[in-house]
């Protein structure tokens, strides 16, 4: 069984989030598009006829998301090499959506497993981890019949447990899970902090201590990051970084990639 990259190649993909996947005009891709019809800007070569300039054509939302390789898997994996675009049944361009939906969450579920292995390994995610990269590698209806909410809960208990053995240091730490701190000033002292859930858009972190402290799934669009030591913080993912507003001295943690628009002027994803 083959470990699944977990980051998105699109050289091994063929397009697949620009084809099945909707996407809306309000959510910074241009224009409106259901899912199964093609981004008017894909080429036949499956690359992207405006990928240099996204941001200043006004397609944001493309610059902020990211497949955690599902694109690649299941291209390459699930359909063998087998494109959207070659004759088939009626049903392959929905079923692929579907299939990509469900790839897509067991390859974020991996991710964060692999963090907990980093920072607080423990035999039961070893385990959970095992049993997602063996599905991973699954045929179309295996994938679509698996219970990945059932997953995603026991993942979820297994990331907070992690996140209590790694923030434990920090006994003052506040919880500021699910709360609107949108457009709030949050420099200060966050060390070992949780902000799981929070709504976070456009708040202002510059100056902010926040090593150890939990963001998982905290919604960080245009949330201000410049200078701000983010290596250490927990469950931060790449479309979270993507779409925060951060410069040259912003710290990521490993596996994440400073993005190519930080240091242009901010475009608003709403």
């Amino acid at each position: 069984m083959a470990t699944p990259g977990l980051v998105s190649d699109c050289a091994q993909c063929f397009g697949l989030c620009c084809v099945l996947l909707p996407f809306s005009a309000a959510a910074g891709f241009g224009v409106d598009k259901p899912g199964g019809r093609p981004c008017l800007n894909l080429l036949d070569d499956d690359r992207c006829g405006i990928h240099a300039t996204l941001r200043e054509d006004g397609w944001p939302g493309c610059t902020v998301f990211e497949c955690f390789g599902a694109g690649q898997q299941v291209s390459q994996v699930t359909y063998a090499g087998v494109s959207w675009r070659e004759p088939g049944p009626p049903h392959r361009r929905a079923e692929m959506g579907a299939v990509l939906s469900v790839m897509r969450q067991l390859h974020e579920m991996l991710v964060h497993l692999t963090e907990v292995d980093r920072r607080s390994p423990d035999p039961a995610t070893a385990a959970v981890r095992t049993e997602i990269e063996a599905l991973t590698g699954a045929d179309p209806e295996t994938l679509l019949t698996s219970d990945v909410d059932g997953l995603q809960g026991r993942v979820g208990r297994l990331l907070a447990d992690a996140s209590t053995r790694v923030r434990r240091s920090w006994p003052a730490a506040g919880d500021r899970s699910h709360r609107d701190l949108a457009g709030r000033r949050l420099g200060g002292d966050h060390r070992g902090w949780t902000f799981r859930g929070a709504l976070m858009i456009r708040a202002d972190l510059r100056g902010a201590q926040l090593a150890d402290a939990d963001l998982l799934g905290a919604d960080l669009r245009d949330a201000d990051v410049r200078g701000c030591d983010l290596s250490t913080t927990l469950f931060l993912t790449q479309p979270q970084v993507n779409g925060a507003i951060g410069d040259a001295a912003t710290v990521l943690p490993p596996g994440l990639s400073r993005p190519g628009h930080w240091g242009r002027a901010p475009s608003v994803v709403e």
